[in-house]
């Protein structure tokens, strides 16, 4: 086990009546708020009237930056900076999933410098200052209500990628279940698999002796395991939401992956499907993933392998390999059962790009992935290429 730092300020406020502490929570840092949104589905299900509410109940002065992008954009926290400057707003409350959340940790950052936001994406320029930001989270999925992360896409320039300050890490994030009740099968399996995806980037590592994040990170998965159809099949179960909600904050908060060596190969794979194509980040995640793990399966990894294989499918066997090759099928198959499609082809993805996203998943992360198992550009174009 490295030698670590395990630090998170983030205050959470779970449950039903959270919300009602909003004002409250707000004026410890501002009085003037950049209410920031996605594409309307809040107006829908009245998490928007619901906030409204207590943001004039609380004589809090309040504009709107709505219309972020799944797959967030630059362009959108460029709008949200601008908004900001011209009307000295002091604060940024996020209501909507991770993408949200992700624009607005940016728009946090690109409102205290005259630099464009693009350029602290790219590391360009060092955030040395940000607006305070809080959350209302409505999507279970990302974990960004609790992390310092952000993975913003840049058409133009066909990148999508992450970048983090602890600047931008929200002050406080309110997560109420029920506002994931509207949530539709696809986005909730969508979202499963995305948290399990950051659980087994911070799992699928080899002789650290993390025994107590390990086993946090299968409880994790188990109770992704466990809830997932629940949620999709009884959407408005509170067990179930609230279940999926809690492991999507600690799937990435820090906390799994302390006293770890992570490299976390294949969001640096998902990030250039999604550049390229702008298909649903969790969907990309369930294709590549088992791919991975078959393409990386050796006698070095085989006993991670197969603990995963035992301890999240419970599944028996003497031989590791075999438990190992089992495990893996038993996580592409739960996907499956979610309704996940599981080839790139099938989410309009064909071989046209497949050697330049290879290429640039290494360009991005700056030379080969040492992760669990060390990836250069032919492995991940395999990968691709199984995939399809």
């Amino acid at each position: 086990m490295e030698d670590f730092i395990f630090y998170n300020p983030t205050k959470i406020l779970f449950g039903r009546e959270q919300l009602n502490n909003l004002a409250k929570e707000i004026r410890k840092y501002g009085s003037k708020v950049l209410l920031a949104y996605g594409g309307g589905s809040i107006k829908k299900n009245g998490i928007y009237d619901n906030v409204v509410r207590v943001l004039k109940e609380g004589n809090i002065e309040f504009f709107e930056l709505s219309g972020i992008e799944p797959n967030p954009r630059v362009d959108s926290a460029r709008e949200g900076a601008k908004i900001i400057k011209e009307n000295d707003i002091d604060f940024v409350l996020a209501v909507g999933g991770g993408s949200v959340v992700d624009c607005s940790k940016l728009i946090v950052a690109a409102a205290k410098t005259d630099a464009d936001a693009w350029d602290i994406v790219i590391k360009k320029h060092k955030v040395r200052e940000a607006l305070p930001l809080g959350v209302v989270l409505t999507l279970s999925a990302t974990g960004s209500e609790m992390d310092a992360g952000s993975v913003i896409t840049n058409l133009e320039t066909r990148e999508k990628l992450d970048w983090g300050s602890a600047l931008v890490r929200p002050k406080f994030s309110i997560l109420n279940p029920e506002h994931t009740y509207s949530v539709n099968k696809w986005h909730t399996a969508a979202g499963v698999a995305d948290i399990m995806s950051h659980t087994m980037e911070n799992y699928f590592t080899t002789y650290d002796d993390c025994y107590l994040q390990d086993s946090f990170a299968e409880g994790i998965l188990k109770t992704c395991v466990k809830y997932a159809k629940i949620a999709m099949e009884d959407p408005q179960n509170y067990e179930a939401r609230a279940n999926l909600m809690w492991t999507n904050t600690w799937a990435i908060n820090g906390l799994l992956e302390s006293g770890k060596v992570t490299d976390w190969s294949v969001h640096a794979m998902e990030h250039e499907l999604s550049a390229y194509y702008d298909i649903t980040h969790g969907v990309g995640l369930a294709i590549l993933t088992p791919r991975w793990l078959e393409h990386i399966l050796n006698d070095n990894t085989k006993l991670k392998v197969a603990r995963f294989a035992r301890e999240v499918f419970a599944i028996d066997g003497e031989d590791e390999m075999e438990v190992a090759k089992k495990g893996i099928a038993a996580l592409h198959d739960f996907f499956v059962g979610l309704g996940i499609p599981m080839t790139l082809r099938e989410v309009g993805i064909d071989d046209e790009h497949l050697k330049e996203m290879a290429e640039n998943t290494i360009k991005h992360v700056g030379g080969p992935i040492d992760g669990f198992q060390q990836l250069n550009v032919e492995d991940v174009l395999e990968i691709y290429k199984k995939s399809l």
